[in-house]
């Protein structure tokens, strides 16, 4: 079974994850979540999702129930102790997604100060799939700067522009043809969009 991490950070597009984790359980995929804590009331905001619980189990316990899924688990932000914080547990890669510019900074820098920049730093110095879904606009220098210096490492800058030659006709068509581009990006097989012929 594969294993991906998957991390919803605190920048608007939560409703991509969520999608993005659809997915990757009808895939029969292994999924290890941390959400940050910034990210809990953006997913509240814009879905009406609550998954914040008293305790990582009871938030685990709520995920769970809302994807029908046992293969996917929850990890605090705050949990270093996480086994994929370790080189040594065997993962396919990491998406973050949406993927914070305060996230994005951390990752690019080295500065591994919350579970998700250990996991995507860990990713990284084992040479496994790195994809972040950098979500703000207009990107500042800086931005760009930390998204080019990724990309130089073998990072897949995915930021969630859709497109409109399918003739989308709702939101979650748009959100569906995002989601998509990053599968194939991943190498997971879908049909979520149609194939330009």
């Amino acid at each position: 079974m594969k294993t991906f991490i998957v991390a919803i950070t605190g920048a608007s597009g939560s409703i991509y994850g969520i999608r993005l984790i659809q997915e990757l359980i009808k895939s029969e995929i292994r999924i290890y979540l941390v959400v940050s804590k910034q990210a809990f009331p953006i997913i509240t905001l814009e879905t009406g999702i609550n998954w914040s619980g008293k305790t990582d189990s009871e938030t685990e316990k709520k995920i769970q129930e809302y994807f029908s899924s046992k293969n996917i688990r929850y990890y605090s932000e705050d949990n270093l102790s996480a086994p994929f914080s370790s080189g040594s547990f065997l993962t396919d890669g990491m998406l973050v997604i949406p993927c914070s510019m305060k996230t994005l900074s951390g990752i690019a820098n080295g500065y591994a100060g919350n579970l998700i920049d250990r996991a995507a730093d860990v990713t990284l110095k084992e040479g496994r799939m790195l994809i972040l879904v950098p979500r703000e606009m207009p990107f500042n220098a800086l931005h760009l700067e930390n998204m080019l210096k990724l990309a130089r490492l073998g990072v897949k800058i995915a930021p969630p522009i859709p497109a409109f030659y399918h003739k989308p006709k709702t939101v979650n068509d748009m959100v569906d043809y995002v989601v998509g581009k990053i599968l194939d990006s991943s190498g997971i097989v879908h049909n979520l969009i149609k194939r330009w012929e």
